[in-house]
């Protein structure tokens, strides 16, 4: 565990301050005994493109952190028994939540897979499922009606309530609650589709404002607030920039030559033409959101993973229980 400056939140770590900072090697001793429960195969499904996430960071950093968030929800299951005793009551432990946050291209999805594939593997082999917040987005129609399409991403781009529901339903215990599906090849909500959550023992939130308060002269409550422990991916905006240049580049080559692609116009960019076109997109659109909305949420995080230039975790910030 390190101690000393200041960090990026402002806070200095050591006993004054509410956060524990480890450095990578302090951090993966915290699972130096725990097997890895992961083979190459499986790590290369869940691994975003342009995430090179290894299995020696699975088990140095996520495994660790499997570990922590298991901690986490077997006290949960020891308060809700208390409860239960104290209340004389019969209902059902609701679904732990855990918040997945970040930006663009920093990650945050290929972490959410990790860890519903880590957390099922634990010997109380709990039920994780796994949902995305961007089919909450609004349909491109409407966004259309109301000029935001460039602002997909931001808060104001999604349906808040539904989304609020969605949560809402999940902690009150509801036997089946749906969701909307999103198809990134088409960039809008899939017709027809729907995601069961059929009461989990975890849920693992994935999206880029899952940490947002609940905005000035609104609803009292926001998702937030339902979530029981959460997960911020960090980096530098210029290393995020970097990185979804290089993603948008190979996205080029591969998804945006689909027939059905919404981005199979940019296929046929020269790659001079296609940088330009991706840092186009991110200095108006992907960066202004991170900067005004994404990374205000930072220090709202239980647990912030920091990544260096090379997109691999070099530190991890715990809030102190």
């Amino acid at each position: 565990m390190t101690a000393g400056p200041a960090t990026a939140d402002g806070a200095a770590s050591g006993t004054s301050s509410p956060f524990a900072d480890f450095d990578r090697a302090s951090w993966a001793r915290l699972g130096a005994h725990i097997p890895l429960p992961l083979t190459a195969e499986e790590l290369a499904r869940a691994r975003s493109l342009g995430d090179e996430v290894d299995l020696d960071e699975v088990r140095h950093v996520y495994l660790p952190l499997s570990r922590l968030l298991t901690m986490h929800v077997e006290e949960g299951d020891r308060l809700y028994r208390a409860y239960r005793t104290f209340l004389g009551s019969t209902d059902r432990r609701t679904p732990f939540v855990i918040g997945v946050a970040g930006s663009v291209s920093v990650g945050k999805s290929t972490t959410a897979r990790l860890l519903e594939l880590l957390l099922a593997r634990w010997p109380q082999h709990p039920r994780v499922e796994l949902v995305t917040t961007d089919g909450f987005l609004l349909p491109n129609a409407e966004l259309e009606r109301r000029g935001l399409m460039a602002r997909k991403g931001f808060p104001e781009s999604y349906d808040r309530r539904a989304l609020l529901r969605f949560v809402s339903e999940v902690k009150a215990g509801q036997p089946v609650v749906t969701a909307p599906v999103y198809s990134h090849l088409i960039y809008d909500i899939e017709p027809g589709e729907r995601a069961d959550v059929h009461r989990p023992d975890i849920l693992l939130l994935e999206g880029l404002n899952v940490l947002q308060p609940a905005p000035p002269g609104g609803t009292a409550l926001a998702v937030s607030d339902f979530i029981d422990f959460s997960v911020y991916v960090d980096a530098a905006a210029e290393d995020i920039r970097r990185w979804y240049v290089h993603r948008f580049l190979r996205l080029r080559e591969t998804a945006f030559r689909h027939p059905d692609s919404y981005f199979r116009r940019y296929a046929a960019l020269d790659e001079a033409e296609a940088v330009q076109r991706a840092e186009g997109i991110w200095d108006t659109i992907n960066g202004p959101n991170l900067r005004d909305n994404i990374e205000p949420t930072r220090g709202r995080a239980t647990l912030v993973l920091r990544k260096g230039p090379d997109h691999t975790v070099s530190g991890i910030r715990l809030r102190k229980v």
